[in-house]
């Protein structure tokens, strides 16, 4: 609760929400995020709940020429729990749309740290590790996460959820391979998987996205290949430990290939042209490729996020814990391997951490996480609460240190002792360093007001909504389409959406105001999507101070062949000046084709021509 009111009070003071009108706040949400809040507008907008499903699942006024199932697309189920839980509990009546909605937001953010909280008690077994943690996360926090703790909730909450659980059944599998924890326990798991898998398949509009994922292949191709082990204890049941895994690794390809033959989809091509770009494997030219890769959420982290998990302590107590627990897990495995048998019961006198298998499955899950974190930095929202989670357990726990003074055979002190003095002595130095240094800091984020000031995109909102035909369609950058669907709900050409390719063929076209091309060419682009009016964003064609290539201007450059990305980038000819900087002019072609109908610093917005003259 203290977490969720440290949220609420914080984006009060960035904002100044509360004093903000509607519009303006509003238009806080940025990029996708305003889409979602849309539909939860929507659906309270609704005649009742059964019309505005309906309307969401056979949506035709948000994208031109598009009719789209938006609740199963963009996986809209905590919206329209959000627009229950408002009506059905008399909220309307006392709180506004707005609140309640990020009040949600806020509130699962409180459940999730608690969940961090209990995760780590639960595995160091002292309510320090729990504090610590919180204590890490929330001077470490980043953007808002929806999670859930119910494996089906989390799926139907989230369109990629199924990839995350993959990882997590990769690591339940290399916990059963090396019979670090009862099969049957494991197997139970994946079950829950392929119930959760085709529960989700049903209620999502038979989303096939989740019949061709990797974890159902995975998880069939485990349950296939535990038909074939052996006793254990003898030689056979050795190798068949080896060719079981590679069995299942050749089942997983063999089905998921199979599954993507047999049952319709959507490829999503883009994803796997982008991988192959991102690593190396392949160059291209592609717009969309290129403008993906130049996405900050989709590069490697940078040094700055380095340098504060280690300013607030956490990264070096995490690395030390990691390395002392994945060592401890090799020596086991070696055993293992060796014939073994691991002890039903672990004292503290042992120093063996790596023998408790949650242990073990944590730390392949974080491995796997943060080495997925290193590549792309939108996972950091994933890895960094591992992180916290994990050093808080580890400087907490005395087996860990018990674990370390094994290794170093320390004589000089009663290693038991000492284990047990750290793991007090260690959080509570951190907590009390903690403390002193980023709680003030803390207390200035809440009582230090700040100006959300963005008067351009007010007044062109305020304009559309007075002045457009209320059946216009809008077109411009699929950012600032999602700022009007939600502002003013009329219908754009394109959304702030990457999952799908239509959609970013749309983003490409739509991109191409930018780039050196003919008024006609721009003319008939727009006009294929019954564009009425277009929106040139002055900071996008005058755009200096991004990184070096990532300019959308320069992607449409070389995109279109009017640069060689060669030796000094040396131009190409064309004929034809940068469009967004030509129809300012107003000269012919241009005004043939467009009519400049508003403008201010930030916005000029052109009516498309039905009729065009080129009388002069």
């Amino acid at each position: 609760m203290m977490y969720a009111l440290y949220l609420s009070a914080y984006h009060e003071r960035k904002f100044w929400f509360s004093n903000r009108q509607e519009l303006e706040r509003e238009i806080t949400f940025q990029g996708d995020s305003a889409i979602y809040y849309s539909y939860y507008k929507d659906m309270l907008k609704a005649p009742s709940f059964e019309r505005g499903v309906y309307e969401l699942t056979h949506n035709n006024k948000t994208v031109s020429l598009k009719t789209i199932n938006a609740v199963q697309q963009m996986s809209l189920y905590p919206e329209l729990i959000a627009s229950v839980l408002y009506q059905a509990t008399g909220s309307n009546e006392i709180i506004e749309p707005v609140y309640f909605y990020i009040g949600i937001v806020f509130g699962l953010q409180g459940i999730y740290v608690t969940a961090l909280f209990v995760t780590s008690w639960l595995m160091s077994g002292t309510w320090l590790a729990g504090m610590l943690t919180v204590a890490w996360f929330i001077i470490n926090r980043f953007c808002y996460l929806l999670m859930s703790a119910s494996t089906y909730t989390f799926m139907m909450m989230w369109e990629y959820s199924h990839y995350l659980l993959f990882l997590q059944a990769i690591s339940l599998f290399l916990l059963d391979s090396f019979s670090l924890e009862q099969s049957d326990k494991v197997h139970e798991v994946y079950k829950i998987y392929i119930f959760s898998l085709f529960l989700g398949y049903l209620l999502q509009f038979e989303n096939s996205a989740l019949l061709v994922s990797p974890l159902l292949s995975l998880v069939v191709a485990l349950m296939l290949a535990k038909c074939l082990q052996v006793k254990k204890g003898t030689f056979i049941a050795k190798i068949m430990k080896v060719i079981n895994f590679y069995l299942v690794c050749t089942l997983t390809v063999t089905l998921n290939i199979i599954m993507k033959m047999f049952v319709p989809h959507k490829e999503h091509g883009h994803m796997l042209k982008f991988l192959e770009v991102k690593f190396g494997l392949n160059m291209t030219k592609n717009f969309t490729m290129n403008w993906l890769l130049c996405q900050e959420s989709l590069q490697a982290p940078s040094r700055a996020f380095f340098l504060r998990l280690t300013q607030s302590s956490v990264l070096p107590f995490y690395t030390l814990v990691l390395i002392i627990c994945f060592f401890s897990m090799l020596q086991v495995i070696f055993r293992r391997i060796n014939g073994k048998s691991l002890k039903e019961t672990v004292t503290l006198e042992d120093g063996r951490i790596g023998e408790r298998p949650e242990i073990i499955y944590h730390v392949i899950h974080t491995i796997l996480l943060g080495s997925l974190a290193m590549v792309i930095e939108g996972l950091k929202y994933l890895w960094t609460p591992y992180v916290c989670m994990l050093a808080a357990f580890g400087v907490c726990s005395p087996e860990l240190w018990m674990t370390l003074f094994k290794w170093l055979r320390l004589r000089t002190v009663h290693p038991v002792l000492l284990a047990l003095i750290l793991s007090m002595a260690v959080p509570t130095i951190i907590g009390l360093s903690l403390w002193k240094e980023f709680f003030p800091r803390l207390m200035t984020e809440l009582t230090e007001l700040q100006e959300f000031y963005d008067p351009d995109t007010v007044e062109l909102m305020t304009w559309i909504k007075r002045q457009a035909p209320v059946a216009a369609v809008f077109a411009g950058s699929p950012q600032l389409m999602g700022a009007i669907k939600l502002c003013t709900g009329w219908m754009v050409t394109s959304l702030p959406l990457y999952n799908d390719d239509d959609l970013l063929k749309r983003n490409e076209n739509i991109y191409q105001i930018y780039s050196k091309r003919s008024a006609e060419d721009i003319y008939k682009i727009l006009t294929s999507y019954k564009t009425n009016y277009l929106i040139v964003e002055d900071a996008i064609c005058n755009e200096v101070g991004t990184t070096r290539g990532c300019r959308v201007k320069d992607l449409l450059d070389i995109a279109n062949g009017h640069v060689v990305c060669e030796e000094g980038d040396k131009l190409t000819y064309s004929k034809y000046g940068r469009f967004c900087h030509e129809v300012k002019i107003n000269y012919s072609p241009y005004v043939n084709y467009f009519t400049r109908v508003y403008w201010n610093r930030s916005y000029f917005v052109y009516k498309i021509n039905t009729v065009i003259s080129f009388q002069s």
